[in-house]
């Protein structure tokens, strides 16, 4: 039965002690029942394509920057970044798989308007952000393949073409699309691999960064860089005979300082060291990156505005839109900052910024997970629900942090920056206590509150294949009744 006022549910009923329900149930369970190899790889295309979030260049370029400056110390927050990272994507799939619909499309219903906007915006800048990250990779990886031939304004230019071409892919169906990433990811595998072969890092070292969660003599840049690792979760020829000897020219300063490291550099300093095939690797490396993400960013960007604003577009106009977007001001970087260093450097902000933004998608999904009406008896657990709020104050904590560092330390605190500091603070706890408060009703620790400025969620037709089943099964006097999912 549904409230005619705000649509929510009042008397949500369940089907879970009907007979034909059980039924119902029992013969989904069947019909996705995985025997073999063959199956099993039939479903793992749109985890493929989800693993491209784990080595974009920004991931990378984070990377690159927190190994420079703090060798192996860091390796645990990488872990770390990766295990939460799994978490939250299991939970939204989890609410896919349940519910037959992504965030996005939840939302739409779940939220008042202003909100809803408000998150589209958020999530679309994010977008912005990370698609920024993927065309100055792809720029970077066309500027040492082609020998500089290639200018970075150029590469910029080029990745508007290389995204349509890419999606004519999905003409010949899914599995084919699939497949090129699979190869892309292989290119990823086999090119970091090489690199990682000839470089021999210590592995005692390794190990030991890896496992034990400490930072000795960890100044503010290690820190700000694990919280870029966090976020991102990221040359020596004219030809191949005599580019080389310039670089080997150059006069390093006498000092301990981290050198500069960052996708640029560290293809440069590959072949110095290893030769220029190692340069090549690494580029043609990048290069698969940037273009994966590439293509799962166009995808995101689709979703959420067919979610939260209901607007379908055609996906070559959706592409124009982002990748213009994005190459304005990645456009304006190349041509005004003086070259490629700080274009490559633009990548930890860009980090930064998307850890900042998480928040206003982790609430949503770990709110929807935790929604009786929404998944059912597949609802969050309480042990999940008490270690994905532990994942969102951490990172809630580590955004306070971030902000209060980074401001202190690019505009100092003055009369100019307290003021702006705070007025920012204030909208961004407001909205994230806004949302927290769904999310808390969702999991049932507090009543819902009746006040206009909290509207109810409205539910309409979740997906759930079983409870389909069921509903077309059940007694004609059960039919009775104003069934809403």
């Amino acid at each position: 039965m549904t409230d005619e006022k705000s649509g929510a549910i009042e008397d949500f009923p369940t089907l879970e002690d009907t007979p034909k329900r059980r039924e119902a149930q029992k013969t989904y369970e069947i019909q996705v029942e995985i025997d073999d190899a063959p199956d099993l790889w039939a479903f793992t295309g749109p985890g493929f394509l989800m693993s491209i979030a784990y080595l974009d260049p920004g991931n990378i370029e984070s990377d690159l920057q927190a190994g420079a400056i703090s060798y192996f110390k860091l390796i645990w927050v990488l872990l770390i970044a990766h295990i939460m990272g799994l978490l939250l994507q299991r939970l939204a799939a989890r609410l896919g798989v349940v519910s037959g619909k992504h965030m996005a499309e939840i939302a739409y219903s779940y939220y008042p308007k202003v909100p809803r906007l408000i998150l589209w915006l958020l999530v679309e800048s994010a977008i912005v952000g990370s698609d920024m990250q993927e065309v100055i990779g792809t720029a970077i990886s066309f500027y040492l393949l082609s020998n500089g031939a290639i200018p970075l304004w150029a590469g910029v230019l080029i990745t508007i073409c290389d995204t349509f071409t890419f999606l004519f892919l999905e003409k010949y169906g899914v599995r084919k699309f699939e497949a090129f990433f699979c190869f892309l990811i292989t290119c990823m595998a086999v090119t970091f691999g090489y690199e990682f072969g000839v470089s021999k890092p210590d592995a005692g070292k390794m190990f030991t960064g890896m496992f034990l969660p400490w930072c000795t003599g960890c100044d503010n840049n290690m820190v700000m860089q694990g919280v870029a690792i966090i976020g991102a979760r990221d040359v020596c020829y004219n030809n191949t005979h005599n580019g080389m000897p310039d670089f080997y020219k150059v006069e390093f300063p006498a000092n301990n300082d981290a050198a500069q490291s960052d996708i640029y550099h560290a293809g440069i300093f590959l072949g110095c060291t290893f030769g220029i095939f190692a340069l090549y690797v690494w580029a043609v490396g990048i290069l698969a990156a940037g273009q994966s993400s590439t293509m799962t960013g166009t995808y995101a960007g689709q979703f959420a505005m067919e979610g939260f604003i209901q607007i379908q577009l055609p996906q070559w106009k959706r592409i124009l839109i982002t990748r213009s977007l994005a190459i304005l001001p990645t456009l304006a970087v190349v041509i005004f900052s003086g070259g490629i260093d700080n274009i490559s450097s633009l990548n930890d902000f860009l980090n930064c910024l998307q850890l900042i933004q998480l928040p206003f998608a982790l609430i949503p999904v770990l709110t929807f997970v935790s929604d009786k009406h929404i998944m059912h008896e597949y609802k969050l657990a309480s042990v999940s629900k008490a270690v994905s709020i532990v994942i969102s104050l951490i990172i809630l904590f580590i955004n306070f942090y971030f902000l209060y560092s980074w401001i202190g330390g690019q505009f100092g605190y003055n009369a100019i920056s307290i003021p702006i500091t705070v007025v920012f603070a204030i909208f961004y706890i407001i909205f994230i206590a806004y949302l927290t408060y769904y999310c808390l009703v969702a999991m049932e620790f507090i009543p819902p509150i009746k006040t206009k400025w909290l509207a109810e969620p409205i539910y309409y037709d979740f997906d759930a294949p079983w409870l389909e089943t069921a509903k077309n099964s059940i007694s004609s006097s059960e039919e009775s009744h104003d069934y809403r999912y």
